[in-house]
């Protein structure tokens, strides 16, 4: 048994089943091991595309996804990978290969020091420099994914080292990791606060959408009966059907939803990661905020907690809520306001203009998804109205990224979720700038025969930033561009393609898609007039009213 032998069993020995990659003749040995495992190798066309694969599988699964890359040119086309799961807490487990460490007969040809560019971008970077190390080193690398706070680690082959004769070595053997419960101390003192508040609130973020914590944060929600807002990323973590769903918070500050987190007295934030944009701004005279999470609060201008829970969080809300339950006459005093936050992100949902709205757009696809269909969003103007109105009861049923919130990621996330649900309505929501980035990955979705929807929105503009060059009262320059003829470019892949004609045409596109099966492809145009109309002006005259009920 070589090294990359010796590795690929250290992988089997993870329960890994799938490595997405662009494989290079460093690799080589790590291939023909590949081949006579149970590991598939599953290759994309650009390796940040494996990346986007890998850290999504860890977002919906828990374990970490690995991808793999050839050295130089290769790894540093993860290193975008990397910081999107880093960031994002998904975790993933990187391999790259590299020139032999004892001998380079082509010099430093290609040889860049990958594990020093990507130590700031993981939770551990490291180069095996002899393969009596490679079980201890995969097992660590695995169990640093995976342990709270999940994230992204490199591990770096040399290609003499993958080659070399290994000591007769096992697998380092797996154990559970359990991070402990809250002090009880610590738990006596957030129930005391708790029952201290007049107008409480709970906001769910992005560490709320483990894929192991839906249950638990349902009970908390339903044996409270506290209302809750979610992050962008903390969407459809609890179940729906509670009746206490406030709203997303998809701007920091002055939208609806802010109502009511202004007027709370104090929010329990659970699973709330400084790294998304803030979801509320925390000031000298703003409620207190009780943080409960598996790591301590990072202290930030914006958010400073009055008080922590720290430990494994279903455990921890569980003994919590036992000392609360029946207990909190004023669990529900900001309900009231929740009609009128929900009403108003219905407006203008059905109407029929063309192009179409973005809430137009949010209403057709949230009518044709079913609620355990996934939504894969890349980066654009469409997140924010998607965060807003897309309302969601299953967890991890909206994909988006408010973290490192990269364009190129949508489409491959996407695969990656088709791939794990087969069975399941999976849509992946590019706008033309991100899609093109990654447009590419339509082939491997062919090749992999997977179930999937692409709907791209159509500006032929950067959309979002455009916007802000307006908003900021900046001349309307540089974010223009032309675009391939979408259905033309899809067929071009063996991928059926549609153009939407009219305000009423996007949901039976929709359907029709999903109907054929395989991959396909939706060209809607989209007016984003409604981002200055909605988003600067009609919020602009509600705080200055401060009512639900202003226009």
């Amino acid at each position: 048994m070589n090294g990359a032998e010796l590795f690929v069993a250290a992988l089997e020995n993870e329960g890994v089943t799938q490595i997405f990659g662009v494989p290079g003749e460093e690799n080589l040995d790590v291939v023909e091991a590949l081949r006579h495992s149970s590991i598939k190798l599953i290759v994309t066309r650009h390796e940040q595309a494996a990346a986007f694969m890998a850290a999504t599988y860890g977002r919906l699964t828990g374990k970490a996804g690995v991808c793999l890359t050839t050295l130089g040119p290769g790894a540093l086309n993860l290193t975008t990978g990397a910081a999107y799961a880093q960031l994002g807490a998904m975790p993933m487990v990187m391999i790259t290969g590299q020139k032999g460490i004892r001998s380079r007969k082509q010099g430093h040809f290609q040889v860049v020091d990958i594990v020093s560019a990507m130590a700031p971008l993981t939770k551990m970077a490291h180069q095996i420099v002899s393969p009596a190390t490679i079980p201890s080193m995969v097992r660590e690398a695995f169990r640093l994914a995976q342990f709270e706070r999940p994230g992204a680690v490199h591990i770096e082959l040399p290609e003499d080292i993958a080659a070399e004769i290994a000591p007769d070595l096992k697998p380092v053997p797996l154990h559970p990791l359990e991070p402990p419960i809250a002090a009880p101390a610590a738990l006596d003192r957030a129930a005391a606060l708790i029952l201290a508040a007049q107008r409480p609130l709970v906001m769910l973020g992005a560490a709320a959408s483990r894929p192991h914590l839906a249950e638990a944060l349902s009970a908390f929600v339903r044996r409270l009966q506290i209302p809750f807002f979610n992050t962008q990323m903390g969407k459809g973590a609890v179940a729906g059907g509670s009746g206490l769903y406030m709203g997303t918070a998809a701007l920091s500050e002055r939208d609806y939803i802010h109502s009511a987190i202004d007027r709370a007295d104090l929010i329990i934030c659970i699973g709330h990661d400084t790294i998304e944009k803030p979801p509320f701004l925390m000031g000298p005279n703003g409620p207190k905020v009780l943080h409960v999470g598996y790591n301590a609060a990072t202290v930030e201008e914006v958010y400073f907690p009055h008080a922590e829970l720290i430990g494994a969080v279903g455990p921890t809300l569980a003994q919590l809520a036992d000392r609360l339950e029946g207990k909190l006459p004023n669990a529900g005093a900001l309900l009231p306001l929740r009609a009128p936050i929900l009403a108003r992100l219905q407006d203008r949902a059905e109407e029929s203009r063309y192009p179409l709205t973005p809430q137009r757009i949010v209403h057709d696809v949230r009518t044709v998804i079913p609620e355990d269909g996934v939504v894969c969003l890349d980066n654009g103007m469409y997140k924010i109205w998607f965060a807003r109105n897309y309302r969601t009861s299953v967890a991890n049923t909206l994909l988006l990224d408010n973290a490192l919130a990269t364009m190129g990621a949508g489409l491959p996330s996407a695969m990656m979720a088709a791939l794990l649900y087969p069975s399941r309505r999976v849509l992946a929501v590019c706008g033309d700038g991100g899609f093109m980035m990654n447009s590419q990955e339509l082939e491997t979705a062919v090749r992999l025969k997977l179930n999937l929807v692409v709907l791209i929105l159509q500006d032929n503009a950067y959309g979002m930033i455009r916007w802000k060059q307006a908003v900021d009262q900046f001349p309307d320059f540089g974010m223009t561009f032309g675009n391939p003829d979408f259905v033309d470019y899809a067929r071009s892949y063996g991928v059926e393609g549609s153009r939407v004609e009219s305000a009423e045409g996007l949901a039976p596109a929709l359907e029709a898609a999903f109907a054929r099966g395989g991959v396909n492809l939706v060209v809607v145009p989209v007016d984003y007039s409604e981002n200055t109309r909605v988003l600067v002006e009609e919020l602009r005259a509600f705080n200055a009213s401060g009512s639900l009920q202003a226009s």
